[in-house]
Formats: C-alpha cells, structure tokens, sequence
C-alpha cells in the first residue's frame, strides 16, 4: 500500500504529465499507471549510485540485457564516472545520491547500489523507502545490525531485491542442491570455504601525511557513514577494501561469492557461535604491529550453524582467506586443481563431498571420475551469472512477488550476517586491551533475537558502528 506522500506525488505528475511530456524523455510506466499499464517506455528505469569499476559493469550488464535504461547516473568522483557519461549521454547526472532520490524519485523504478561497503546499506534504505527496487552489490551491508535491518525493508516495502553475487545464478549451485537432495554424499556436516584474497595492502599502519584531494573527487560525500579523516592517497577506488571503516576484508570481497553455495544447499541461517584466529605482522624481532584499523592479512573463522530441515544436525563452516587452504581430500588426485587454484568451497558429507570453484563454477563430485546423474529438479537461470542481472530487471517489472529471482534479501541478508558475525571474531581476536588480546582463543556465543555476543562485550561495538554526525542510518523493525 502507498502512503499518502507517494499518492500525492503521484496524483501532482499526473496533472502535469501532459504539458511536462516535451521536458520528460522518460516515463516510467509506475507514474502513468498501474499493473499491466503499457507505458511510453517499456525498459525498467534504473538510477545508478556509483557507476565506476564495478559499477559501471552492473549498469552495462542491465542495459544490454535490452529491458532496462540508464536515466540517472551518481558518483562522488567524475573520473570513475566519466566511462558511465560517455556511454549514456542522456542520462542526467548527480554527485549527492541524496539529492538525485529527492528530485528525480518520480522517474526511477529501480535502483543500483555499487559503492563502498560502508555506504551500502544507506543508500538502498533511501531507495527502498522510496518503493524502489533495489540490486545491492556484496557484501550486503558493512554492519550485522544493517543486514537484519534490510532484510526486514525489503518486506516492509515490498521491492525486488537481489543482491550482486552473480554466482548464485550459475548452475553450479543447482547442481550441487540437487546432488546434495538426492543423497549422493549423505548429510553435509562440514563444509571449507577459503580465498587467496586479500589483493590490497592489509595488516598495515594508516598512512601519515596530508595528500591534496583531487578536484573531480567530493571526499565527503565519499566519506558518508564513516568517520571523518583527512584525504590519503590510495585508498580510493579501490584499497578501502582493507579498512575496517569502509570495508570488510577479504570475508566481505569474497564471502558472498563462496558462502551461497552451502547457504542455498544446506539451509543455513543465522550462525550460533563463531571463532577466529588471524595473521601477525611483526615490525621488529618479537614486536608484534598493531594496526586496529587495517583488517589482517590472514584469517581462519570457524562457524558453527544450528541444524536445518536440511541437515542431521549442526554445520561447521571454516572460513580462511589470505593463502590459507584446508588440507587436500583423499578423494583429490595429486595434480588435480584444489578449487580453483585460489578460491574454493568444500562440502562435507557422510557419504561423499563435492568441490566447487568461485561462483560455485565447475561443482564436481570427488573423486573427480564419478559421474552420477541426476534428475534436474530446480530451473536454470538463463544465461547464469550474466543473467543474474536481467533477471532482476525482469522480476521488477513484473513487480512484488512475481518472479524469482536468486539472491533476494530474504536470502542475501541471513548470508551477509553470518560471515559479517565471523568479522566479529576476527576483529575480537585482534583487538588490543591495556597491551593483551583477550578476545583470542575464545568461542562468541551468538545472541540471534537481540544481535550480540553475549560473553565478549568489545566485540558488539561493531554490530552496529557509529554513523557520523548526519549520515545516521535509522530505522526501526
């Protein structure tokens, strides 16, 4: 149901529709009417917010999937922006993503969300709010507390949701669903998933001087939710990655791509406890660095889920990134590739396991010469991963509920949270009190229904961090 805002805005578009229809290139067809209405424009309308790097190849891969067009495009840096202007010339362009909702709400249907991890969660909210439907590159959010609280807007409001995980609609994954349901490996107990991740500098000091902020570039709007620093070079586009103020490490990069697998497979939810041990960077003999702000270098996050309709009992999920990798199964030949070489995802069952690569590409039964077939039991994405995006553009037009798409908030929210829960340990486990590290060696029991650890206090400072003043993310379950 529309508030009285959206009804009023409405009702006023309508009334000057026709004398405004010279000025107005587009007309999504929500404005002239409702389900079934043939508008002027039958592509989706998508605003872009953050439309460099990966940004850009979502907003290329919506547009040539010949059902959705550019109309607004909003960077805080013109020089990632300047491939999104040349290739639409008629979209208009925003700095604020602020301003672009409040002028332009109107005419966009949808809206892209490609920006650091830190502002993730505010932006697709604003759009949400709106009533737009929303694709959120991974990770989901930055916070855990954000997690639950998008999952929750996506019902409130009633938008199409998906998340940028494009694996999840590769058939690797139906595959292994469908091995896994008719018993070929038994109840999966353990599962392995690991990353060479991270390819940016971690484990290090924040940088000392002061570096002059490039013109095209608007730092605070760039800056947003986080705390206010002074300009450093490096750290944008690309090496906020390694910080814990803008980013979520190698977890946050590649987790969303190597948990969905055993999430979709298994059932998994929320985590019931998880734990940590990271990797030190010494700066003299026996002087270990402390570098709180800068994620480790290494990490090996181990996570217990409770048992699902899907599993006999519980499910231990071990994350490692940075190099580390479990031992090799039996099962494997010596010269075959473990994973992919620097990724991978391991289920263990009682009967057999299965191995994929990123993306769940390439999901084998081990040994790699079984070839057991089964009947095919779940749809296939057309396309796979580069159709994960028409696939969204398909499900918004068709509207709430319509269409199913494969990584909706209902499920990218619960995934997000459980390997943001395994940052928590990981943060716990390299926090530094009056020169120890009492959160080392220790299990965080997890607290679902209240969001916190309930036996390691300084780790719930980041369940929900604190947003700087005016960019406070609110809202209320």
């Amino acid at each position: 149901m529309e508030n009285n805002s959206n009804k009023s805005s409405r009702r006023d578009f309508l009334k000057t529709a026709a004398t405004a229809a010279a000025a107005f290139m587009i007309v999504p067809r929500h404005v002239l009417g409702g389900n079934g209405f043939i508008a002027p424009s039958d592509k989706l309308q998508i605003a872009g917010i953050g439309v460099g790097g990966k940004g850009f190849s979502d907003i290329n891969s919506f547009h040539d999937s010949g059902k959705a067009d550019l109309a607004f495009l909003c960077d805080v840096d013109d020089r990632r922006a300047a491939g999104a202007l040349k290739r639409y010339p008629k979209a208009k362009y925003y700095k604020d993503y602020r301003e672009m909702l409040d002028k332009e709400h109107k005419r966009i249907e949808a809206v892209s969300v490609s920006t650091p991890d830190h502002q993730h969660a505010i932006q697709a909210l604003a759009a949400m709010q709106l009533g737009k439907h929303v694709y959120v590159q991974k990770p989901l959010t930055h916070d855990v507390w954000e997690a639950r609280a998008l999952t929750h807007a996506a019902k409130k409001y009633k938008v199409v949701t998906q998340m940028g995980n494009q694996g999840a609609s590769n058939d690797g994954p139906r595959f292994v669903r469908e091995w896994y349901e008719a018993g070929l490996i038994g109840d999966v107990h353990t599962v392995y998933c690991w990353t060479d991740r991270p390819v940016w500098p971690s484990g290090i000091a924040w940088p000392t001087g002061k570096a002059e902020i490039p013109k095209e570039l608007d730092w605070d709007l760039w800056l947003g939710t986080a705390p206010h620093k002074e300009y450093v070079d490096k750290l944008v586009p690309f090496n906020w990655r390694g910080w814990w103020d803008y980013g979520t490490g190698a977890l946050g990069d590649m987790g969303c791509h190597l948990l969905e697998v055993p999430f979709s497979t298994l059932g998994l939810t929320y985590v019931q406890d998880v734990q940590a041990t990271v990797g030190s960077v010494y700066v003299d003999e026996f002087k270990r660095g402390y570098f709180p702000e800068s994620c480790p270098p290494s990490s090996h996050a181990t996570l217990t889920f409770p048992k699902t309709p899907r599993t006999n009992g519980p499910v231990t999920l071990h994350w490692m990134d940075g190099g580390i990798q479990p031992a090799r199964p039996d099962e494997l030949g010596p010269n075959e590739i473990f994973g992919d070489g620097g990724n991978g995802i391991l289920l263990v069952g009682t009967k057999g396991k299965i191995l994929a690569d990123t993306y769940g590409q390439n999901a084998r039964l081990l040994p790699t010469s079984r070839k057991d077939q089964v009947a095919q039991k779940y749809a296939r994405v057309p396309g796979q991963e580069s159709g994960h995006y028409a696939q969204w553009v398909e499900a918004c037009q068709a509207g709430y509920g319509k269409k199913e798409v494969s990584s909706p908030f209902e499920i990218a929210g619960p995934l997000t949270e459980a390997l943001l829960m395994a940052n928590l340990a990981i943060r716990g486990a390299d926090l530094r009190l009056d020169g120890k590290y009492p959160g080392r060696n220790l299990k965080l029991l997890w607290d679902n229904d209240n969001m916190r650890v309930t036996n390691f206090d300084h780790v719930n400072q980041y369940v929900k961090r604190n947003y700087r003043q005016g960019w406070e993310m609110k809202y209320n379950f």
